[in-house]
């Protein structure tokens, strides 16, 4: 038997990684071999997935919470799974799903029905992650037509940026002038600026 590791993997630095780290502890790995990146899936430049393949050496055994965690979509968690259990030759543990365990079903029929498990798995976590970003953008689009603003908020015009706008534009005081009496940063003085009139660059 060769080493315990764990790997867990947040999709972005929002997101509270605790019950990937919990269900790691519960099933005893040590706290030394869990590698964790804090950024998305999108691509698979993960410096500690990275340096955690380094490490695996054959025999070795490698914990996840969820299949997920392996990839970003269908062919990419199949492509891991064949690299780590065929490749590295070590077995893996999925903790959510008690049938994807290499260490049972040595046997042809055992993995025969895991790679089918797998397979099934990792397509419904594709379809799941496509729902969740068309909910998102139909959320989004809803919120459009009931008239929610997205960005950051607009600023109400300073009381006197009509008065001092005329001044800079007659000529009278240059922009970062205007822009100080306004209360307001050079670049804001000019972008609020033009919804008056041609903005020079003065």
């Amino acid at each position: 038997m060769g080493n315990v590791y764990g790997y867990v993997r947040v999709s972005t630095r929002e997101q509270n990684e605790g019950r990937q780290l919990l269900a790691l502890k519960e099933a005893e790995v040590p706290a030394e071999n869990i590698f964790m990146d804090k950024q998305s899936g999108k691509d698979f430049e993960r410096p500690m997935y990275k340096r955690l393949l380094r490490k695996l050496k054959t025999e070795d055994l490698l914990y996840v919470k969820s299949i997920d965690r392996l990839g970003r979509n269908y062919e990419e968690i199949l492509e891991q799974w064949r690299m780590l259990t065929k490749e590295k030759k070590i077995d893996i543990v999925v903790i959510d799903m008690p049938l994807l365990d290499t260490r049972r079903g040595k046997d042809l029929m055992g993995a025969f029905l895991s790679d089918i498990v797998l397979q099934v798995l990792s397509f419904v976590a594709e379809n799941e992650r496509k729902n969740i970003r068309q909910r998102q953008k139909e959320g989004i689009e809803a919120a459009k037509i009931r008239g929610v603003q997205f960005g950051r908020p607009k600023h109400p015009l300073p009381p006197n940026f009509r008065k001092v706008y005329d001044r800079w534009v007659m000529g009278e005081i240059a922009g970062t002038e205007a822009a100080g009496l306004c209360g307001m940063s050079v670049t804001s003085f000019y972008r609020r600026a033009k919804k008056y009139g041609e903005c020079p660059q003065s």
